[in-house]
């Protein structure tokens, strides 16, 4: 028996979230398009995600890329035509501090008050970065009273000396001015739990918003896990290791993984989430359109 994509994940939205029935939120994090192809699909997933009333939008930054008047550009453009919050990340790498101030003033003076603060990845594996995330909340704070995230690591930051140490530096990133973590994607809902729980023992009291990537493409997911740190399942592995190119049963079992997820953090009193869209909405869209639903 055929049964669609849409309806499917209905089914697991009733047998799975239902009993919640709690108002949940989203944030989605989108990054800036490159051609006007891949600009006509994010502005289709914006289109179809405004509608749900996020917490905000984000936009990621391509330092290295040469590309970082795209980031402002495309946050400007987002904010203007939905009207919804909308934030820029902002890194240390490939910037000097005169460099950095200069963009959370244009940001400000231009009404962008949300940064997410990052140190940033660089190309180069053997330099040492002059500057770090909590650098980088200090200047934006000296520049204006930002509204500031930082990231967070429930499987520990790929570069930590261990978890403790990397738990102390996300503390010195709160203390430092910023008010709330999103973290990294993960596939192991105790892990956050773990990591929550961890963090409001050490005394870091801003909300912890989880990560949550769908996997559109399994491929592109154990790269990304790879340099993340990020540990997926044995049996997600199964699952999409065996399975051949079909888009409708990889977006079912997406769908599958991101609304148990949901549903476990859910119960544990998690009402905000950010999605890691990129640019994309199929998998997205109609669990959300569930959610909220029955919560609003």
């Amino acid at each position: 028996m055929h049964v669609s994509y849409s309806h499917y994940i209905e089914l697991l939205y009733y047998n799975l979230l239902y009993k919640n029935n709690k108002k949940i939120n989203f944030s989605f994090e989108f990054f800036p398009p490159k051609n006007n192809k891949m600009e006509s699909c994010l502005w289709n997933s914006i289109n179809q995600l405004t509608s749900f009333k996020p917490n905000f939008f984000s936009v990621t930054y391509g330092a290295n890329s040469g590309e970082k008047h795209k980031t402002s550009k495309t946050v400007y453009s987002i904010m203007k035509k939905t009207g919804i919050n909308t934030a820029a990340h902002l890194t240390c790498i490939d910037s000097n501090k005169n460099e950095l101030i200069n963009i959370a003033k244009n940001y400000w003076k231009n009404g962008i008050n949300h940064i997410i603060a990052l140190r940033g990845d660089s190309f180069d594996i053997n330099s040492k970065p002059s500057m770090h995330a909590i650098d980088l909340v200090y200047l934006l704070k000296e520049v204006a009273d930002f509204d500031i995230s930082v990231a967070g690591y429930p499987e520990v930051h790929p570069e930590a000396n261990n978890s403790q140490y990397d738990l102390v530096n996300l503390k010195n990133k709160v203390q430092a001015g910023a008010n709330r973590v999103i973290t990294q994607f993960f596939f192991d809902t105790s892990a956050y739990l773990r990591f929550r729980d961890r963090c409001a023992k050490i005394g870091i009291n801003v909300e912890i918003i989880p990560g949550i990537l769908p996997i559109y493409n399994f491929n592109q997911i154990k790269k990304f896990a790879s340099t993340t740190n990020v540990k997926i399942p044995l049996w997600v592995h199964k699952i999409f290791g065996s399975l051949e190119n079909n888009p409708d049963v990889n977006k079912i079992l997406s769908a599958h993984i991101v609304i148990n997820m949901i549903s476990v953090l859910c119960s544990e009193g998690i009402q905000n989430f950010h999605f890691y869209t990129l640019n994309k909405s199929e998998i997205i869209y109609p669990i959300c359109h569930l959610l909220k639903s029955n919560t609003m």
